[in-house]
């Protein structure tokens, strides 16, 4: 278990009704119906949404830290899903990382070194499944 030497930010949100409910942010500025998956906003979204925001912070990082320049074009999609196993419910995930324009090689290896760094990959780690998936070339559209 991670033990906080020094808190530097605690998010507070007040949530009722759970998946069919709403939930706000202390400050306001996230005030959020919920709904099951499917029909609005659910919890499986917003925490894909925060671990992709915090992974590519944690790569900025970890490049600064390498001196390796950033695709300034670089992106996440986060994929978690909500599913059963032997009647219980769990979470998988994959972290599609997109750097367009690195070679292969340095973009694995600064997706896996932001992945030790990542408060939200070492808080699943070993608890659900995780697959990190690197891209590092772009899919032109065709011309007419």
């Amino acid at each position: 278990m991670t033990q906080l030497d020094k808190i530097l930010y605690t998010a507070k949100a007040h949530t009722t009704g759970g998946r069919d409910g709403a939930s706000r942010t202390d400050d306001g500025r996230l005030d959020v119906k919920l709904s099951s998956p499917g029909t609005g906003t659910n919890p499986e979204q917003l925490f894909a949404a925060g671990w992709s925001a915090c992974f590519l912070s944690a790569m900025k990082v970890v490049a600064g830290k390498k001196k390796i320049a950033l695709p300034a074009d670089g992106a996440i999609d986060a994929e978690v899903d909500l599913g059963l196993s032997h009647a219980d419910y769990g979470l998988r995930a994959r972290l599609n990382v997109s750097l367009p324009g690195m070679e292969p090689a340095a973009a694995q290896a600064l997706v896996e070194a932001a992945h030790q760094v990542c408060p939200y990959s070492r808080a699943t780690r070993g608890n659900i499944e995780v697959a990190l998936n690197v891209i590092t070339s772009q899919v032109t559209g065709a011309t007419h």
